[in-house]
């Protein structure tokens, strides 16, 4: 008997040791994958940012809320350790959420706490932020009224009744399933107040930035590289032996910029000097369309109108620019698209999570045709009275973007247009301070949140798997743009969706999506207002993204996610023998560029 509780007391030792192992050898800290993950951005803020392919890929890895959602849309518990849904105690009381966090900290080793949650949504939530991600918060107590500034932002029934128990109100009774996808949403992950409060540019430098996720920005070198480092504080208990490597295995991901336009990294990937490329170069997707891995995206390329331009006041007039547009066929120039049937974009969950909305409503009839009709184009031109004009079709300067504002130009031209394509990109700002790191304003990012257009093209990443979070922002109360308060009195105004539309009928649709009580009543009428939407046509989408990406054989374990990659359990083979050269490679570069 001693002998067998010796053995069993000998292998939980054993067990135990092995828990806090891990492959790393004495002074090894792990793989450096060198990769290009996507365009480059110029703002880590979760809370802004939706109107590119690139944001979600890179704050997914940087930062962590409640829940996350895996490749088919499913939510799994991420920051959320456990919850506890509480109905009313009596008549007039309010619906109780209380979730319990997960033990982990902030990439400087400071606690996340239930107040970090707490001060990022109501940051979203104050009446004069702008953010699109409002709406999923609205089944909260009192935020509609706060946003709208008829309540305080402390009004907001979101509370820290412990350091690790946030508890949220709600007035009825709330889908959880629904609410747990939205809080997966990378706008609503927890912001440390000091961090942010204290510096306007906290999300332009990595010096100034804080952050949950696998991984901490050590260095942005704009036009040249982003270095990723794993984060010493994820999840692990630091004050034990626990293996640096047992949450993320990768020691660094170092995403490079210097190389030039899309066809020198692709090159470079051959060349095996990079080991994962997320976009591939316009010109060569069609000879690599068979070898990448492919999926869609769940983001619309789509065109704002700026609907206080004159040239675009009648609906005729944008109804017309829309159909005499060839979707077809600009798709297949992307290679890895497909022509856009409506706005709400493939992967957006219909009834009950058990349908897809783009699927449903196609079945019943497409919202938009994929194919051009410019005859019906110019007479609809024609019936408005309006037949020539000028006007700026403004773009992020990307290939693929670039790509489709061309082809879209040049559809307009043909209905007799003057139409200027203008490529927005990223200035450097002078630093304000002696030795200060570089700060770069996104001209596009500053011309959108503006409404300083008279065209936009939008790559928009919808906020949630959830129709509702891609259609209520074009309602007014529901943009996320709040009100603009006026200084001279105590009056204020609401500020419309961002293209400047307005429509009762359209926000009624939406009010009614929003009281509903079941399932099947809200997809109704979220239907319906899609249909309204691409009627009044305040907005034009072109194609649905897809997300393909290449990835070198050394690595394994790449998971997929909602919005990206996941590359917490990546490996990559013999990445000892990859060290020197990588890093010879980078002190070259580093050469060339100075």
């Amino acid at each position: 008997m001693k002998k067998l509780l010796s053995l069993i007391l000998a292998v939980i030792v054993v067990c135990t040791s092995f828990a806090a192992c891990s492959t790393l050898e004495k002074g090894d800290k792990g793989a450096v994958i060198t990769m290009y993950l996507a365009d480059e951005i110029y703002d880590y803020d979760p809370a802004v940012g939706f109107t590119d392919t690139a944001t979600a890929k890179f704050l997914s890895l940087m930062f962590e809320g409640l829940t996350t959602l895996d490749e088919e849309g499913e939510w799994q518990k991420a920051m959320m350790k456990s919850y506890k849904y509480l109905e009313p105690e009596f008549e007039g009381d309010t619906y109780k959420l209380e979730i319990t966090l997960r033990d982990t900290k902030w990439s400087d080793g400071r606690t996340v706490q239930a107040n970090d949650f707490v001060y990022a949504w109501k940051r979203i939530m104050e009446p004069t932020f702008k953010c699109e991600a409002a709406s999923m918060l609205y089944d909260l107590k009192n935020a509609r009224e706060v946003k709208m500034g008829d309540a305080s932002v402390d009004d907001l029934g979101v509370y820290a009744i412990d350091t690790y128990v946030l508890q949220i109100e709600f007035t009825k009774d709330v889908d959880l399933d629904e609410f747990f996808k939205n809080c997966a949403s990378v706008a609503l992950v927890p912001l440390r107040e000091d961090s942010v409060s204290s510096n306007k540019d906290w999300a332009k430098r990595a010096s100034s930035m804080v952050t949950n996720g696998p991984y901490d920005p050590r260095k942005i070198d704009f036009g040249k590289q982003l270095t990723l480092e794993r984060s010493a504080y994820y999840y692990r208990d630091t004050d034990s032996e626990q293996a640096l490597d047992k949450y993320v295995i990768p020691y660094r991901i170092i995403v490079l910029y210097n190389y030039g336009d899309s066809k020198a990294q692709l090159e470079k990937f051959e060349a095996g000097s990079i080991f994962y490329l997320g976009e591939i170069a316009l010109e060569a997707r069609k000879d690599y369309s068979g070898k990448a891995e492919v999926r869609d995206s769940a983001i619309t390329t789509s065109l704002y109108f700026n609907t206080q331009n004159k040239l675009f006041e009648k609906k005729e007039v944008r109804q017309a620019l829309s159909i005499a547009l060839d979707r077809q066929a600009i798709a297949e120039s992307l290679v890895f698209a497909k022509p856009a049937t409506g706005l709400v974009p493939f992967g957006v969950d219909d009834a009950n999570g058990k349908g897809d909305f783009r699927e449903t409503a196609d079945k019943s009839a497409k919202l938009i045709e994929t194919s051009a009709n410019v005859e019906e184009a110019k007479s609809l031109l024609k019936k408005a009275g309006v037949t020539s004009g000028s006007f700026t079709l403004s773009v992020r300067d990307n290939e693929a973007d670039v790509a489709v504002a061309k082809a879209v130009a040049e559809t307009w031209k043909s209905l007799g247009f003057t139409v200027k394509v203008k490529e927005l990109n990223a200035v450097e700002l002078p630093a304000t301070e002696k030795n200060q790191s570089a700060v770069y304003e996104d001209k596009y990012a500053t011309a959108y949140a503006a409404g300083d257009f008279d065209v936009i093209l939008v790559d928009y990443n919808v906020l949630s798997p959830n129709a509702f979070g891609v259609l209520a922002p074009f309602a007014t109360e529901y943009s996320g743009n709040g009100i603009l308060l006026d200084a001279q009195s105590d009056k204020s105004e609401k500020i419309n969706h961002i293209t400047g539309y307005a429509s009762e009928a359209y926000s009624k649709l939406i009010d009614k999506a929003y009281a509903a009580e079941k399932s099947e009543d809200e997809l109704a009428a979220l239907h319906d207002a899609e249909k309204q939407l691409l009627d009044d046509m305040p907005v034009i989408p072109v194609v649905f993204q897809q997300d393909a990406y290449l990835a070198s054989g050394e690595l394994s374990g790449i998971a997929t996610t909602y919005w990206g990659r996941d590359f917490k359990r990546t490996k990559m083979k013999n990445y000892m023998e990859y060290k020197e050269s990588i890093q010879n490679e980078l002190n070259e570069d580093e050469a060339e560029g100075d």
